[in-house]
């Protein structure tokens, strides 16, 4: 169908017969003369108002100017002919066509050529409509835990906001559209790769932040939790204008290092000095780690891997 579209579009008009060699996407069925066509073919030819007509069984006579058409092509314009990519060739065969192919014999009358002969067929065509018929390729896709579509063996970015949602893919030769419900939320360029992630930046952008805010919410719950009194830090850290997920994060190694319940008094010290800022709880917990005669507290990095971090470490004599 849109071979069909791009055809009529090139000509300026429809013909008003379409001949058809009884493939299954024309003629689902037939016995002698009854046929039972395509309902989507149908439809597509009440679009455009043309009459589909599927030519006889086995009489290949009925489309010989087709099958010689074929040829011409594939002998003049394929043979030996080189090209970069689809839009190469697509260019050097509208070039051919409005050159070579349009001003030899036409083969039924020698005496015009093919270009002069499509003339006095344009006004016999059909008016095109306002509107081409839809012919974009559709899929319903739904979004998984990550902000991408699969289509046609890759995946295709979508705002954050749309995952485990059930999306639209409308597709056609050069792009994807993705849509919810009526809404477009995404249009790539499409990829013929496989395996590949085609991505718009503002996604990516959007899920980053997106991921550092739910980070820092987490550390600040977690914090709030341990150390109630950092409520009331933040607060006040937060009138002066400080950066609260430094602070945070600051607040937070202490924990790890200190404990909950010293954090919580040297919190409670730094605030009743009016110095809501993780340096003064810094220099409290020193001042309690020192009047209580404690070691130094000592940060242990494990690593990563779980071989190495469960391994038993056997003393050498």
């Amino acid at each position: 169908m849109r071979g069909h579209v791009q055809a009529f579009q090139s000509w300026g008009g429809v013909p008003r017969i379409l001949l058809y060699d009884n493939l299954k996407s024309a003629v689902l069925e037939r016995q002698g003369d009854a046929i039972r066509f395509s309902p989507a073919l149908l439809d597509f030819a009440a679009h455009y108002h043309f009459e589909p007509r599927p030519v006889a069984v086995a009489r290949g006579n009925e489309k010989g100017r087709v099958e010689r058409a074929i040829r011409y092509i594939r002998d003049n314009f394929f043979a030996a002919r080189t090209f970069t990519d689809l839009d190469d060739l697509n260019a050097q065969a509208d070039a051919w066509i409005n050159g070579t192919a349009s001003d030899r014999a036409c083969p039924q009358d020698k005496t015009m050529t093919v270009a002069q002969a499509f003339s006095q067929e344009v006004p016999r065509l059909l008016q095109l409509p306002a509107n081409p018929y839809p012919v974009e390729e559709r899929v319903v896709v739904k979004v998984g835990k990550t902000p991408y579509v699969r289509f046609d063996l890759n995946d295709y970015s979508v705002p954050h906001t749309h995952v485990r949602k059930t999306l639209t893919v409308l597709a056609d030769t050069k792009t994807v559209r993705i849509l919810d419900a009526q809404t477009v939320v995404a249009i790539h360029a499409r990829s013929y790769d496989k395996g590949q992630q085609i991505e718009i930046e503002s996604h990516i952008k959007d899920l980053v932040e997106r991921k550092a805010a739910a980070h820092a919410q987490r550390g600040m719950n977690r914090l709030q939790q341990a150390v109630p009194a950092s409520v009331e830090l933040l607060t006040q850290a937060a009138a002066k204008g400080e950066h609260l997920g430094a602070i945070t994060a600051a607040l937070l190694r202490l924990l790890d290092r200190y404990g909950a319940d010293q954090v919580q008094t040297a919190v409670l010290n730094a605030l009743q000095r009016k110095v809501p800022h993780p340096n003064a709880v810094r220099l409290a917990l020193e001042a309690q780690r020192q009047a209580q005669q404690a070691p130094a507290p000592v940060v242990v990095q494990l690593s990563e891997n779980v071989r190495l971090r469960d391994a038993v470490i056997h003393p050498t004599h």
